[in-house]
């Protein structure tokens, strides 16, 4: 039986994409007993007739999901982040590179409207790109809003790679699609609210083939709350944490309140951002008050 990938799926239907050809499948009954949702991104396995008559047989081990957008198995997330109305925000940039972390999905983070700022504020944004380059992030800072440098250097991560794009709201992540692909034609969130829908507009999501690797046509969630984030992970989420754990003097060092705590050190010294271990501790915080909320059921 041959194997495709789900590129949308839409009222009951999944289409799956293989050899060149789409098909339009349906579950076997037997997904829902088993709880398995098939989702946009899955690898399948299907039997199809014809082209619009196929049936989903199974689904193939995902590596990854996200909730919304809906999409599993997810290389490159390109988290947007506005430098300047509304301001930019190292707290929830940090948000969205643990959320990214902690599926194994790679984060580029790409900033908007830079032709607001001062020139001292543009500065401040070349010193954040260069701390957070530092920690291993790609990031691209445009020089002007107007030129396609920043397109042409964003394009090229697509390559080969199912690719998400999500941040800030109002950082203007569809008008960045729509400039990469004017085809998509993405509804901006202006006109979502001038027909009172706001950002709860549903749409379905499709996998689109751009640059020789594939987009998701839907921006992602534009605020995060760690729900799936356990304590004992948060720290092996923090790239710079990672590489100076070993020094620590405890195993399973928090990088709190531990004597000989090699992060803490760095932050002294100011080899790890200030900014990133505040975050650590403020969402460590959080994971721990969230259990009577969102505890397991025994």
């Amino acid at each position: 039986m041959p194997r495709g990938q789900i590129r949308k799926a839409l009222s009951g239907f999944y289409y799956v994409y293989h050899d060149g050809v789409t098909y339009q499948t349906r579950g076997r009954g037997n997904f829902r007993n088993r709880s398995l949702t098939p989702l946009v991104g899955d690898e399948v396995i299907f039997e199809s007739g014809n082209q619009d008559e196929g049936i989903l047989k199974d689904l193939l081990p995902r590596k990854n999901e996200l909730i919304r957008p809906t999409v599993a198995n997810v290389d490159l997330g390109v988290v947007v982040m506005s430098a300047i109305e509304p301001n930019f925000s190292t707290n929830l940039l940090d948000r969205f590179l643990v959320t990214l972390e902690s599926k194994q999905i790679k984060a580029l983070i790409y900033i908007t409207k830079i032709d607001l700022l001062t020139v001292e504020q543009y500065q401040e944004m070349q010193q954040m790109k260069a701390a957070y380059e530092k920690i291993g992030y790609s990031v691209i800072l445009p020089e002007t809003e107007l030129n396609q440098a920043p397109i042409a250097e964003l394009t090229p991560y697509f390559k080969n790679q199912l690719t998400v794009f999500m941040g800030q709201s109002g950082a203007g992540k569809s008008t960045l699609l729509n400039q990469i692909a004017p085809e998509l034609a993405l509804k901006t969130g202006e006109i979502s609210n001038a027909l009172g829908r706001g950002k709860h507009t549903t749409r379905h999501v499709e996998l689109v083939p751009l640059y020789d690797g594939l987009v998701a046509d839907t921006p992602g969630f534009s605020s995060i709350d760690f729900l799936e984030v356990e304590v004992d992970e948060l720290p092996e989420l923090f790239p710079e944490f990672v590489a100076v754990q070993h020094d620590c003097r405890f195993r399973g060092c928090k990088h709190r309140n531990e004597p000989g705590c090699q992060v803490k050190t760095e932050v002294e010294s100011g080899e790890i951002l200030e900014s990133r271990y505040k975050h650590y501790l403020q969402f460590l915080e959080e994971i721990e008050n969230r259990k009577p909320k969102y505890g397991k059921k025994n």
